[in-house]
């Protein structure tokens, strides 16, 4: 442990006024970042060396140093399993770490053709936005800079199901030839604080939008869905937290100009001001598509190691440092919770048949074992929880299930009593599954 708790293991200060949850698309190696097995054989280990960090219980990658000079205040969780309840693609994936509920047997039949249900279990930051009181202005859950897959297929687990449509998550979308502009259906936010246009045609943008999603048959409360969107447009306060372009370049600068940078930049402004959820989903880059036989993202089936030390570990390297740094220098870090998932770890043995076996130098997917970050929001950082065998293929000690991170995210947010109502009035509840770790608080 970095540090002595501030009161009895386990107990809340206060709960967190919000979440940032940072997903990594594709499923982020965790024997090549956080996990790091440099005694196993060559044909597991990693080309990448371990170097210390802030904590002396944490080593991270070589690729990460500016990480590592904030490894203080996070708490790395490496045991993190599916046991053998996902099915090893990207939805099931997506549905397991988004809602903490195991995929039922549709993900196993239909596999990553397997659409968002209006049934289906809510995302974590949905239940979060339903039991926080409202904001005054914005929305209680954000989600950039994409929506995760393209319709009709979009990713299961990132949507309210069957909270209803009301706790569905706003939009912003950015490109990576534009960093630094955001736009929703019918909003242009733009860094010159640029006109608000055309506000009734976001109500049609929106009925498209739920529709293309494949989420609207059974929506409820869309007039208060809509409501809240006109909202957004007629306040001055969303133009102020939407305008990155106040921020100085200098800080830009230590983000990262990129479109991952710019929106952990955004999602800081939006918990400042006030936003219980904020999701950013990686959003991967296509002109790397080819070198590391993935969309871009961490799916890197090929040329793992080149994809991670070239692109990828840079990247998220500057960027979520940065985060940590300018949460921590604003004295926002004790209040906002910071997640980083993924739906999956990646296979500790190198070699992916799907690009040449071991010469393609891959890792395909390994749903048995993954980490997770968490800083910020009550935890003591500088502390691991939780242990791999000698290879990074399973969980040993402190064995967990997304179940148990969910539950987590809910207990930093004071959120306690998950018990809802369906639409015929029967009472159920939202997480029956997994434990808070009340140990890293």
């Amino acid at each position: 442990m970095a540090s002595a708790a501030s009161g009895p293991i386990g107990q809340r200060k206060s709960p967190a006024k919000s979440t940032i949850l940072f997903f990594l698309c594709g499923g982020a190696s965790h024997v090549d970042t956080w996990d790091l097995k440099p005694d196993a054989a060559s044909e597991y280990r990693s080309p990448f060396l371990p170097i210390r960090t802030a904590s002396p219980e944490i080593q991270l990658c070589e690729h990460l140093p500016m990480t590592a000079k904030v490894a203080d205040k996070i708490a790395l969780v490496r045991s993190v399993t599916d046991g053998g309840r996902a099915t090893g693609d990207h939805h099931a994936g997506y549905y397991y770490n988004l809602t903490g509920h195991a995929p039922d047997q549709s993900f196993r039949t239909e596999g990553n053709n397997r659409r968002p249900q209006p049934d289906d279990w809510p995302f974590m930051g949905s239940v979060v936005g339903a039991r926080r009181e409202p904001h005054p202005s914005l929305p209680q859950l954000i989600s950039l800079p994409h929506m995760p897959s393209r319709a009709p297929f979009t990713r299961p687990g990132q949507f309210s199901g069957k909270l209803g449509a009301l706790h569905d998550p706003l939009y912003l979308k950015a490109e990576h030839a534009e960093p630094m502009r955001f736009s929703a259906p019918s909003l242009t936010l733009q860094t010159d604080r640029g006109r608000i246009e055309d506000r009734r045609g976001l109500l049609h943008a929106l009925d498209g939008a739920r529709a293309e999603f494949d989420v609207s048959a059974q929506a409820q409360n869309l007039d208060a869905y809509h409501d809240k969107a006109f909202s957004l447009l007629s306040s001055a306060g969303t133009t102020e937290a939407f305008d990155i372009g106040s921020e100085p370049d200098s800080l830009v600068e230590r983000y990262g100009s990129t479109v991952n940078g710019t929106s952990l930049i955004m999602a800081r402004r939006l918990v400042e001001a006030g936003v219980p959820f904020v999701t950013v989903f990686w959003r991967e880059n296509l002109s790397i598509k080819d070198k590391c036989r993935s969309a871009g993202g961490w799916d890197t089936h090929g040329n793992n190691f080149k994809c991670l030390s070239d692109y990828l570990l840079p990247e998220f390297d500057r960027a979520y440092s940065a985060l940590i740094e300018d949460l921590s220098d604003r004295g926002m870090l004790d209040d906002t919770l910071v997640l980083v998932s993924s739906e999956m770890g990646r296979k500790p043995k190198i070699g992916d048949r799907r690009s040449g076996g071991v010469i393609g130098a891959g890792r395909d997917h390994w749903t048995a074992c993954q980490s997770v970050l968490l800083a910020g929001g009550g935890i003591q950082g500088g502390q691991v929880y939780g242990k791999t065998d000698a290879r990074g293929e399973l969980p040993v000690e402190n064995v967990l299930s997304p179940a148990d991170v969910t539950k987590t995210v809910y207990h930093a947010m004071g959120i306690d009593d998950l018990q809802a109502t369906d639409r015929g009035g029967r009472p159920f509840n939202l997480l029956d599954e997994g434990r808070p770790l009340v140990e890293l608080f």
